[in-house]
C-alpha cells in the first residue's frame, strides 16, 4: 500500500480555514498530521481495524463520489484562467458558467489538449508515464503560447508557490491549535483509514497473506507522525498510487521507498523546473483523475437498495459539496446511525404462537387486540429489543381491559441478551397493569445475563421470581414449563 497525500484528504485540508493563513499554515498542517496520526496509531494499537466495516457503504460511496466531483470543480479556476467567486465549489462553478466570456482561451486550450493527450498516450507504450509526459507537453505549449502577442499568459506553478530545491526541514506541531483542529483531524483519520481499508479489500498482498486492518492503521499512523515532523500534510492509503506502483511491476513495499528516493532526488535536482508546470495542464490532469474516481454505478446500486440508503447517500453527497468535508462525512455517519436505529426499531414484530391440539409445533398469528378473561397468550418478539424498539414492542401487546380474570400472557425472550432498562421498564409496567386486572405475565427463555438485568434494575419484584423461566439446554423446554405453570395458575 502506498501511503501519501490523497485527493480526498487534500480536499478536507483545503476546507480547514486555518490552513489558508500564510503565517501558521505550516504549523496547522503539522498539527493536523500529528492528530490524525495519533488517532490512527491509537486505533491500530487497540486492534480496532474492524471498525471500518461499521461505516455504512452509502456514506462511503456518497462521500467518495462527492470528493471526486469536488476535485473536478476545484480545478475549474486553474483550467479556465477565471477567478470565480462563491461560498463553495458549486457556487463558484456556477459563477464560472455565468462568466464564460471571461474565460482564458489559452488556459482552456492547454487544459483541453492535456486531457486529450493523456487519453491517447496512455494507450501507447508510455502507459502510466503518459501523465508525466503530457504535463510536460502541456507546459511547453503554454510557454509557446506566451510568445504570441495576442495570447493571454498562462498561470504557472511558481506564480502560486515557490518550489525549493531542498528537502523539508523539521517543523514541530503547534499544541495550541489542537482544540480547533480536533474535528478536521478526526475526519482526516476517518477518510484515510477508510481509503486504506478499501485498498486492503480490493488489492491482494503479493505474498497471499490476508490483510490486517489494524496493522494498516498503525502504519498510516506512523506515517502521519513522521509527516508532522517534516512539514508534511496528513497522509493515508492511496488507491491510485498503490495501483500505479503495482502496475509498474513492484513486488514488495521496498518499491515505495524507492519512489520516495526518486521524488527526493527530483526535488533536489529539478525544483525550479517543476515551478514551470502550467496550472491548466495540471488542472486538466487532476480533473481527469477526479472523473475516473466517480463511481456512478455504485451510487445507482445504493440508490436502488431502498429509501433509507438513498437518503443517506443523497445527504452525504450534497453536504460534501456544500459544507466543509470534515463536517459532511461525520454528519453522514451520524445520519446513517440515526436511520439505522429507526429502521431496526420499526422492524420489531410481535407474533402469537398458537399450539393446536395434537401437535407440538406452533403456528403464528397476530396478537389479539384485547385480552379476555381466561386467555393464555404466548407472544414471541422478533427483531432487536433495544431502547428505541420498546415503544414499538409495547404498541403490539394486547390491550388490557379493566378486568381480565385469570388471563395469562407468556413472552418468550430466548436469545435476547441485552434487554436494556427501557425495555425492562416496559415489561414491568405491563406486568403491573395485567396483575391489577386479574391476570399475570410470565417470561420464558431468559438467559442468565438477561435475568440478572431484571434483578439489578429491581423489576424482579414487579414480575415475581416464580414468573420467570430461565432458558434450558433444549429449545422450548422453558416455554413448556411456563405454559404448564399458567394452566395450573388458571385452575387454582
Amino acid at each position: 500500500m502506498s501511503v501519501q497525500v490523497t485527493g480526498a484528504m487534500a480536499v478536507v485540508v483545503s476546507d480547514v480555514p486555518q490552513a489558508h493563513d500564510p503565517e501558521q499554515s505550516s504549523a496547522v498542517l503539522a498539527t493536523l498530521a500529528l492528530l490524525s496520526g495519533l488517532v490512527m496509531l491509537g486505533l491500530g494499537l487497540a486492534r480496532l481495524g474492524s471498525l471500518v466495516r461499521y461505516i455504512p457503504t452509502a456514506v462511503l460511496i456518497g462521500f467518495i463520489n462527492a470528493v471526486a466531483l469536488n476535485i473536478m470543480l476545484g480545478q475549474l479556476d486553474n483550467f479556465t484562467g477565471y477567478d470565480s467567486q462563491g461560498d463553495n465549489r458549486l457556487s463558484r462553478a456556477l459563477d464560472t458558467v455565468l462568466h464564460v466570456v471571461q474565460l482564458s482561451w489559452s488556459a482552456c486550450l492547454v487544459g483541453g489538449i492535456t486531457i486529450l493527450l493523456v487519453l491517447w498516450l496512455e494507450r501507447t507504450a508510455l502507459g502510466a508515464m503518459s501523465m508525466v509526459v503530457t504535463v510536460i507537453i502541456g507546459s511547453a505549449l503554454a510557454a509557446a503560447l506566451a510568445l504570441l502577442p495576442f495570447a493571454e499568459p498562462v498561470l504557472q506553478l511558481n506564480s502560486l508557490a515557490t518550489v525549493p530545491n531542498t528537502l523539508p526541514g523539521l517543523s514541530l506541531p503547534d499544541i495550541s491549535l489542537v482544540p480547533e483542529l480536533v474535528l478536521p483531524a478526526l475526519s482526516l483519520a476517518l477518510v484515510g483509514l477508510v481509503q486504506g481499508a478499501g485498498i486492503s479489500g480490493s488489492i491482494a498482498n503479493p505474498d497471499g497473506r490476508f490483510p490486517d486492518p489494524s496493522a494498516d492503521f498503525r502504519g498510516q499512523g506512523v506515517a502521519n507522525l513522521a509527516a508532522s515532523m517534516f512539514q508534511g500534510m496528513p497522509v493515508g492509503g492511496s488507491m491510485s498510487a498503490t495501483s500505479l506502483v503495482r502496475a509498474a511491476g513492484s513486488k514488495s513495499a521496498l518499491a515505495n521507498l524507492v519512489a520516495a528516493a526518486v521524488i527526493a532526488v527530483t526535488i533536489l535536482a529539478l525544483g525550479p523546473v517543476i515551478g514551470l508546470v502550467a496550472m491548466p495542464a495540471l488542472a486538466g490532469l487532476l480533473m481527469l483523475v477526479g472523473f475516473r474516481t466517480l463511481k456512478i454505478h455504485d451510487m445507482l446500486m445504493v440508490w436502488r437498495t431502498g429509501p433509507i440508503q438513498a437518503a443517506v447517500i443523497a445527504v452525504t453527497f450534497v453536504l460534501t459539496l456544500l459544507i466543509p468535508l470534515q463536517y459532511s462525512v461525520l454528519t453522514g455517519v451520524g445520519l446513517a446511525i440515526i436511520l439505522h436505529i429507526s429502521r431496526q426499531a420499526n422492524r420489531t414484530v410481535v407474533k402469537r404462537w398458537i399450539f393446536d391440539s395434537g401437535t407440538v409445533l406452533p403456528r403464528e398469528a397476530a396478537p389479539p387486540a384485547t385480552l379476555a378473561a381466561g386467555d393464555l397468550v404466548v407472544l414471541v418478539p422478533y427483531g432487536s429489543l433495544f431502547f428505541a424498539a420498546a415503544p414499538v414492542f409495547e404498541k403490539q401487546l394486547p390491550e388490557i381491559p379493566t378486568r381480565c380474570e385469570r388471563a395469562v400472557v407468556v413472552i418468550r425472550l430466548r436469545g435476547k441478551e441485552d434487554l436494556g432498562s427501557t425495555f425492562i421498564r416496559t415489561l414491568e409496567s405491563y406486568a403491573r397493569k395485567l396483575s391489577e386486572a386479574g391476570g399475570t405475565l410470565l417470561l420464558s427463555g431468559l438467559s442468565q445475563r438477561a435475568f440478572e438485568q431484571f434483578v439489578t434494575t429491581g423489576a424482579i419484584s414487579a414480575l415475581g421470581r416464580e414468573h420467570i423461566f430461565l432458558a434450558r439446554e433444549h429449545v422450548g423446554e422453558s416455554l413448556s414449563e411456563a405454559i404448564a405453570f399458567a394452566e395450573v395458575w388458571q385452575r387454582s
